[in-house]
């Protein structure tokens, strides 16, 4: 028999909402939240490990429940008043995991391919810019996503929400600047950078070696010290009145150059 919580006050279930609203609380604890049934299955695709998995019987059947996994995972049965304090979206599909972060350091990523296709992003910070990307890099199969001086928790339900599970089934490392940068050049990774100066038009560039696409954000684009270890500054020209676009939707033309080159 399950578990049941009904209470909004249970000790438990207090520690839950602050995971869900509180950065710090995930990083201390090194658990996070995760809803939805399609999230919690990439999440246990990618090799997360769950905790728990609690959910609303007049929301989701026991069998849709015994769909969710194969795995003998810990279950508590709450009410709807329980679970309305926990979920996060108003589409709801009642369902939720606490499952373990992972450390995403840099020293760990391997690729499996020894050409691979890296994007790497400066300092986003916005949650559904980050889950675009993920959601961008997803679609390419990218080798890997890289996180320059992160400035958002990337377990943030936002960035869940927004990747819809992508967070999940990337590989990601996050570092400061100067250590991707060291990293991509001990592999012979080819650095391009979106950016306005000293830049050349993007389909000029031979992408078909191994490569990283760095973007920054709208408000500032890269670093120098980007700019200045770059193997070549790359630009989208732009025949509009305005001189950037979304950094989700420049990432997406660059990295797709990459894939249709390597198509040939």
């Amino acid at each position: 028999m399950n578990k049941q919580i009904s209470s909004t006050q249970n000790p438990y279930i207090k520690q839950l909402i602050q995971l869900k609203d509180k950065s710090r609380e995930r990083k201390k604890s090194g658990l996070f939240l995760i809803e939805g049934e399609r999230e919690i299955m990439l999440a246990l695709k990618g090799g997360y490990e769950l905790e728990t998995v609690l959910f609303n019987p007049e929301i989701i059947s026991s069998e849709q429940l015994k769909n969710l996994t194969t795995k003998q995972l810990n279950t508590i049965e709450i009410t709807t008043e329980v679970y309305q304090k926990l979920a996060y979206r108003d589409t709801t599909e009642g369902v939720l995991a606490v499952a373990k972060s992972k450390e995403h350091n840099l020293t760990e990523l391997t690729f499996k391919t020894k050409n691979p296709l890296i994007l790497v992003a400066e300092a986003p910070e916005k949650p559904g810019n980050i889950g675009a990307l993920l959601r961008t890099a997803d679609a390419a199969r990218v080798d890997a996503v890289i996180i320059a001086n992160p400035k958002t928790d990337l377990y943030n339900p936002n960035i869940i929400r927004s990747s819809v599970g992508c967070v999940f089934t990337n590989p990601i490392a996050t570092g400061t600047t100067s250590e991707i940068i060291e990293f991509l050049k001990s592999k012979d990774i080819n650095i391009y950078c979106a950016a306005l100066q000293a830049s050349v038009n993007y389909d000029t560039q031979d992408f078909t070696k191994p490569t990283a696409i760095v973007v920054g954000t709208e408000a500032t684009g890269l670093c120098d010290e980007w700019l200045n270890n770059a193997t070549q500054n790359i630009i989208i020209p732009m025949e509009g009145d305005i001189d950037s676009m979304n950094v989700s939707v420049a990432a997406g033309i660059l990295i797709f150059e990459v894939k249709r080159q390597r198509r040939k």
